[in-house]
């Protein structure tokens, strides 16, 4: 099985492109937190079937894993796991830093990670002053860059290869993920600046339809996010929308949009 997590779409191409290649059970990360009777407190439970894999992808953030795959994480519980081929992928636009040392640290007992890698793919995140889309020649050179990487990656996760580590951790991956990304995850992580420009939004449902926890209300024909501490930042909405109607406070009013579609050369 292999449970991810995505919002604009990078890790959701990674997650298919494995469950493609070992033909396992795909599962959204929101979806099976809620449970089938939206009980968290009853869903998270599996069992395994012989020889299946537990893989698990996801973005990062900020340096770290995404509160939400560590709240899955804590919540986790896989019947007779032990023996079983374990393996991570994370997705950035850069690097990762010690974010896999973090997300092995929250894996519950018995699983261990067998292998785990990291995979460099368009930028996302545009809230900072410093950061910004990719252009569109970028986007094309990382997803082929990235489909060549993940040639390697299945092959190594389909024949169970153990103790290998592929991963862009940066020159000082501790000051990434223990100092600045722990500021980050901890203020920034918020729905509060966003707002739409009600002149330009078409009431299309286009954002509501792509947050992957529900965070948006759409019952008055426009966005209204619902500040109840869900919000993954993941900026789905605001890379959907449009008509960019959608902003991030004044910082993405003249920054780019970006989503996962796999784009090729004429």
């Amino acid at each position: 099985m292999i449970f991810y997590f995505s919002g604009t779409g990078n890790t959701r191409w990674i997650a298919e492109s494995l469950a493609g290649i070992t033909g396992e059970r795909l599962l959204f990360i929101p979806d099976e937190l809620a449970g089938d009777d939206g009980n968290e407190k009853l869903a998270c439970r599996y069992a395994l079937l012989e020889g299946e894999r537990v893989g698990f992808c996801f973005p990062v953030h900020g340096w770290q894993p995404p509160a939400i795959v560590r709240r899955f994480l804590s919540k986790l519980t896989i019947e007779d796991a032990e023996g079983h081929y374990v393996y991570a992928v994370c997705t950035c636009g850069d690097n990762i830093g010690e974010t896999m040392a973090m997300f092995e640290k929250c894996l519950p007992e018995p699983l261990q990670l067998s292998s785990c890698f990291s995979v460099i793919m368009p930028e996302s995140y545009v809230c900072l002053p410093f950061m910004y889309t990719d252009t569109e020649e970028r986007e094309r050179e990382k997803i082929a860059d990235a489909s060549e990487r993940m040639k390697i990656i299945c092959d190594i996760v389909l024949n169970r290869c153990p103790g290998i580590s592929m991963l862009t951790k940066g020159a000082t991956p501790r000051l990434y993920s223990y100092v600045i990304g722990q500021y980050f995850n901890r203020r920034m992580i918020t729905d509060k600046p966003f707002t739409v420009d009600a002149d330009t939004c078409i009431s299309c449902g286009r954002c509501e339809q792509v947050c992957p926890v529900g965070n948006i209300d759409f019952s008055d024909g426009i966005p209204a996010w619902k500040h109840d501490g869900s919000c993954t930042c993941c900026l789905a909405c605001y890379h959907h929308c449009p008509k960019h109607a959608i902003n991030y406070g004044k910082i993405t009013r003249k920054r780019g949009q970006y989503y996962f579609k796999l784009r090729v050369k004429n």
